[in-house]
């Protein structure tokens, strides 16, 4: 499936079904019907709206503003019968397939996460889609509640048991780019003057990292970022991150080049 297709579909999906908000409505729960779809691919009616789940995710991207939810749905039902953990990195779509696999990224601040569509939502204007409490705190959106988003699919995966398997014996497979692949950095801070940002960087060139020194434009004047090369892997990077935030860079974050 091209990605323009995708991109024209979801467009006409979407500006049909937004709504303003809603507490009542009908997902219909796993299963068969008469239409041979499974039941979380085929249409459904929240506050007098349908929506139509699209049958692919290839291709996927879009920009919008994610919002999340916690403590007061923790131990309920997902919209795939699954229990719903606040703690776990998953998500809510409206119209996304089941089990598609998504980099998520702030774009206020750049930090990003994985996540795990089980759910159907967010069911008010202008939000693309609902994190839970565990991936909305991975990239810095608890406080404000809502953030800037940029969503990617990155596959799709099948319910799966212990052994790493699907219900119907097959391996785990994720159908598109591997986002864990890259030349990634640690940003360790941000200065107006670039001697403040030449002093980090010599910290860490003393301890063997390599190091950049990038100028970019913010709020009309131009600030020097510094960024500590991490390696080709995105979760190693993740791990250095946190390796930094725990021995004073809490703002540390991961930027891929």
């Amino acid at each position: 499936m091209k990605e323009s297709w995708i991109h024209l579909l979801c467009a006409g999906l979407f500006v049909s079904c937004l709504v303003a908000g809603c507490t009542t409505g009908r997902i219909e729960r796993p299963g068969k019907g008469g239409s041979g779809l499974k039941a979380t691919q085929r249409a459904y009616t929240i506050g007098g709206r349908r929506y139509y789940p699209i049958p692919s995710a290839e291709g996927y991207r879009e920009q919008g503003v994610a919002s999340w939810y916690g403590g007061r749905f923790h131990g309920r039902r997902t919209a795939n019968g699954e229990i719903y953990n606040m703690h776990d990195h998953t998500a809510a779509h409206k119209t996304l397939p089941m089990g598609t696999v998504l980099l998520v990224r702030n774009l206020d601040n750049g930090r990003t996460t994985v996540v795990r569509v089980n759910d159907r939502g967010p069911f008010v204007r202008n939000r693309i889609i609902d994190l839970s409490y565990g991936a909305a705190r991975e990239i810095g959106m608890i406080r404000n509640g809502t953030a800037r988003v940029e969503i990617t699919a990155l596959g799709e995966r099948e319910k799966v048991s212990a052994a790493g398997r699907t219900a119907a014996g097959r391996p785990i497979r994720l159908k598109h780019q591997d986002f864990d692949k890259g030349r990634f950095y640690v940003q360790v801070g941000s200065f107006v003057e670039i001697e403040k940002a030449r002093k980090l960087a010599r910290s860490f060139a003393a301890r063997g990292r390599d190091v950049v020194i990038q100028q970019f434009p913010a709020a009309g004047i131009s600030l020097y970022r510094v960024m500590v090369y991490s390696g080709t892997s995105l979760a190693g990077a993740k791990r250095y991150e946190k390796h930094l935030e725990a021995s004073g860079f809490p703002n540390a974050l991961v930027i891929a080049r």
